[in-house]
């Protein structure tokens, strides 16, 4: 049996793969026992230094919950900004319009060329007293969105172009035959089956942007989830168990992203086996000689 992408494995490359993942398995295994024998002679293994995150509730009140939140807060703010300031310049790079195709073009290379730490740096900076009135305790959390969203929004613009790009040309002849127009043509052709195929790509971003929080954490004393380390580690000297707490928390709620992502992707395409969209009589232009007759075969 083949696909499209490659052959399906036969008996023999069937058992070299189970070899190659025992292979992997036993090297994992080994790996994972030489750091916890590590940690067990640096004494992080001992009960001690975990029993805090179950018997004293304050490391989850004053440290890991607020700090949960601060991330998810700044997370979420990026993204509902990112996303549709996203689609727009993706959009705007397919425009008929040379001139816009440049300025958006312009901005989508800019802002994805530079770190976005440098972002949040140069937008912390900006938001100085000096320059605007920003109250101090809120600008570390201004400054990380700020960064995030003229990051991001210039990766998710070069992935809605790519999806746009990436359906059958016939999709656009399509449309110009009944006599839509490029914005009819974008909005009820083009961008609702693209949604499927960026998806995936969508979803990776989204994680970035949840992850990238921690960077505002580290440099600009954002009380992010990470930074909560430093005053769990100090208070219970516990730095490896810390960082595996928080590890894992990150790792809870990136996987929850993916899996509501994963849901959606698998509703959109089922609602989308039909053959594309269904246009009414008022969104046919009628200026084009053929538009109604071509509607309504």
């Amino acid at each position: 049996m083949t696909s499209v992408l490659y052959d399906s494995p036969g008996p023999k490359a069937k058992a070299r793969n189970w070899i190659y993942s025992g292979i992997f398995v036993v090297l994992f295994g080994l790996v994972l026992w030489w750091a916890l024998s590590l940690m067990g002679e640096a004494g992080q293994l001992e009960a001690d230094k975990w029993s805090p995150f179950v018997t004293d509730s304050r490391v989850w009140t004053t440290y890991l919950i607020p700090g949960l939140l601060e991330t998810l807060k700044a997370g979420a703010l990026a993204m509902v900004i990112a996303l549709p300031l996203g689609a727009v310049l993706g959009i705007g790079r397919l425009s008929d319009h040379a001139w816009v195709r440049a300025a958006v073009g312009a901005w989508v290379e800019f802002f994805r060329a530079i770190p976005v730490l440098m972002l949040m740096l140069f937008s912390n900076a900006l938001y100085a007293p000096q320059l605007m009135d920003v109250p101090s305790d809120t600008r570390p959390f201004w400054a990380v969105v700020t960064g995030l969203v003229l990051y991001n929004s210039a990766v998710i613009a070069e992935i809605v172009r790519a999806g746009v790009l990436s359906l059958p040309r016939g999709q656009t002849d399509a449309a110009k035959a009944i006599g839509m127009r490029k914005g009819q043509t974008m909005t009820y052709v083009l961008i609702p089956q693209a949604v499927t195929a960026m998806l995936p790509a969508l979803v990776s971003q989204l994680v970035v942007i949840l992850k990238d929080t921690a960077l505002g954490g580290a440099l600009l004393g954002f009380a992010e989830l990470l930074s909560t380390y430093r005053q769990i580690s100090a208070n219970y000297s516990n730095a490896i168990a810390t960082l595996v707490a928080i590890a894992l928390i990150y790792i809870v709620v990136n996987f929850a992203l993916t899996t509501v992502a994963s849901q959606l992707e698998g509703r959109l395409r089922k609602s989308k086996k039909g053959t594309g969209a269904v246009l009414g009589a008022e969104e046919i232009d009628d200026s084009v000689p053929g538009a109604n007759t071509a509607a309504g075969a």
